[in-house]
């Protein structure tokens, strides 16, 4: 499932794409419909995200050996932070004009992961693929190709800003070249 990527794809994931106005307004709409389930959807996002990347657990010492999907939905840990998760997507969501907003939602979001978490910048990345897989199943009928687009653009964002942040402290690590 891990795959090595070139640089040209680790370039591509640094430059973020401007998100138009109509693009803003079909996250926000898309969004509305997603953040009105928030914890069982952010509890299927991180559920997916550990299955398929079993070794994200490694940054958490209350589920990090949970290995069946049912303990993890049950895990009032995981649905915290699942929560935290989605409020804080919902925060950057709700700002998408507040440019200044979003970048600072964004770099308290990298700096806390990067400084007191320890945790790879990559797993930004696939975590943000998750949750597009997972809102595009829950709510196929809203997730046109137009959604799908605006929300490409939305993870680039997301990971764009979250690893300026990881730059900005001096993460050793970064960049890193693997998926």
């Amino acid at each position: 499932m891990e795959k090595v990527q070139g640089e040209m794809e680790i370039e591509r994931w640094e430059r973020s794409e401007e998100i138009s106005d109509a693009e803003k307004k079909v996250i926000q709409e898309t969004w509305s419909r997603v953040y009105a389930n928030c914890e069982d959807v952010g509890v299927s996002i991180l559920i997916r995200f550990f299955v398929n990347f079993p070794s994200a657990k490694q940054y958490f010492s209350q589920f990090k050996h949970m290995d069946d999907p049912l303990e993890m939905e049950r895990s009032l840990q995981l649905r915290k932070h699942a929560r935290r998760v989605m409020g804080a997507i919902n925060t950057v969501v709700e700002n998408l004009n507040d440019s200044e907003k979003v970048s600072s939602v964004l770099a308290l979001v990298g700096k806390a992961h990067a400084l007191k978490h320890k945790v790879e910048p990559i797993y930004f990345k696939k975590l943000t693929g998750v949750m597009l897989e997972v809102i595009a199943e829950e709510h196929g009928n809203d997730f046109t190709p137009e959604a799908h687009g605006a929300w490409t653009k939305m993870r680039t964002l997301i990971y764009t800003h979250v690893t300026a942040a990881y730059k900005e402290v001096g993460w050793a690590q970064y960049p890193t070249a693997t998926l």
